[in-house]
């Protein structure tokens, strides 16, 4: 006799949810790194930026050039503090789905502990029959003999 566990559909559920959990997270965590590279990549851009404007101030560049230098900054200001938020959005994201995930383990190992259990159970009701069995053969011959 094998063992069947009635309730595997509900651990095979559990495990997949699990699975997507995982590549949730994977797909949050891949959110954050692209946001901190966009950052990267804006922070870059403003200090060569701000570089040149300061060789454009020390080498008589007209003041209309510096201006528009200048207010390119200021935008790229602005783009670093929205990207600030929205790497702050996917940490938190981040951090949800890393609860989510936990979650779902847990769901999985109360489950698989559920499952690991009744097999448990069914190997010593398995060892119980095949000792009754011995005894009844042992018991039969016995009584055999004894005729």
């Amino acid at each position: 006799m094998r063992f069947h566990y009635t309730f595997q559909k509900v651990v095979d559920l559990k495990a997949n949810e699990k699975t997507q959990a995982e590549w949730m997270l994977s797909s949050a965590l891949g959110e954050l790194q692209a946001q901190e590279k966009s950052l990267d990549e804006l922070l870059v851009q403003r200090s060569t930026l701000m570089l040149s404007l300061q060789n454009a101030a020390e080498n008589k560049t007209p003041m209309s050039k510096i201006i528009e230098m200048q207010q390119y900054v200021d935008y790229l200001d602005k783009c670093i503090a929205r990207k600030h938020s929205d790497i702050n959005k996917a940490h938190v994201e981040v951090q949800h789905k890393q609860d989510n995930l936990n979650t779902k383990m847990l769901d999985e190992k109360v489950w698989l502990k559920a499952r690991d259990k009744a097999k448990n159970i069914f190997q010593q009701d398995m060892i119980l029959r095949e000792q009754n069995e011995l005894d009844e053969m042992a018991t039969v011959r016995f009584a055999m003999k004894s005729l």
